[in-house]
């Protein structure tokens, strides 16, 4: 009963962020009845979304944080974890299957990649690099549950930022020594000219070094990070292999991206 109500608030919680990205407030009343619970309930979601940092509460209702909407403005991995859930989900499924047993695979920061590696952990014979914090303790987590052998994990080091990824010069250092043969790249946004891009200057040189060490590269990007420009760019389109993203992507980016990328997997459509 306790886990239907977690994931009864965990969904109400992703439609209230959905709803705040979109039209940038949202109303307490206007919630009810969308949701079809009471008061008191949209109250103790708005606290909790508030507590995280996800959301700014205002008198009857709240709004986008400030910066929100800037190019320099970057969320952390809980405020961005219960944003397209479902599209998350459906495209770890398609890059998963990019991955190879036996092979060297680097997973960047950001939830989409963390979605991956949750799918990676019983492929045999795998080592997996990364500079995501929350993705490392999944494939720790996997080493002491005792039952399929857990990859091998190489955590670079470095500074951590908002968003949980380790960045900076040691993590530089580390992975310009390596060579992976694909790496699993998500993105704060996506768009035509401005290419892969992200707030943080230091992740956008990680970033970098990210994309150098990697034979292949499999971006993975949701229909939302389109049209998003962050601060400072790190990767060209041209640059992916793959570019995995969800059944909302747009008609007119999804041409973009076919004629950019080496090759545009939508999932859950035939390929």
């Amino acid at each position: 009963m306790a886990e239907q109500a977690a994931q009864l608030a965990h969904q109400r919680r992703a439609f209230i962020l959905d709803a705040i990205q979109r039209d940038g407030t949202v109303r307490v009343a206007d919630l009810v009845g969308q949701l079809g619970v009471s008061d008191m309930t949209i109250r103790r979601d708005l606290d909790a979304l508030a507590r995280r940092g996800a959301v700014e509460k205002v008198y009857g209702g709240a709004v986008a944080t400030a910066g929100a909407g800037a190019s320099g403005h970057e969320p952390g991995f809980d405020a961005k974890s219960d944003l397209e859930g479902a599209a998350k989900a459906a495209i770890a499924a398609t890059a998963a299957t990019l991955v190879e047993p036996g092979s060297v695979v680097a997973l960047s920061g950001g939830t989409t990649a963390h979605a991956v590696a949750a799918r990676l952990l019983g492929v045999p014979g795998l080592t997996i690099v990364t500079n995501s914090l929350p993705v490392a303790d999944l494939v720790r987590a996997a080493g002491r549950d005792g039952g399929t052998p857990a990859p091998t994990l190489l955590l670079t080091g470095g500074t951590p930022t908002p968003s949980a990824a380790l960045v900076g010069p040691v993590a530089d250092l580390v992975i310009g020594s390596l060579h992976v043969d694909l790496l699993i790249l998500g993105a704060h946004g996506v768009a035509e000219g401005a290419g892969l891009t992200t707030p943080n200057l230091t992740e956008a040189q990680t970033n970098r070094a990210l994309v150098a060490s990697a034979r292949r590269v499999a971006v993975v990007a949701d229909h939302s990070k389109w049209g998003v420009v962050g601060l400072s760019g790190f990767a060209g389109l041209d640059q992916a292999d793959w570019f995995v993203t969800d059944a909302g992507m747009p008609a007119p980016a999804r041409a973009v991206l076919r004629e950019a990328v080496g090759e545009l997997l939508i999932a859950g459509e035939e390929h």
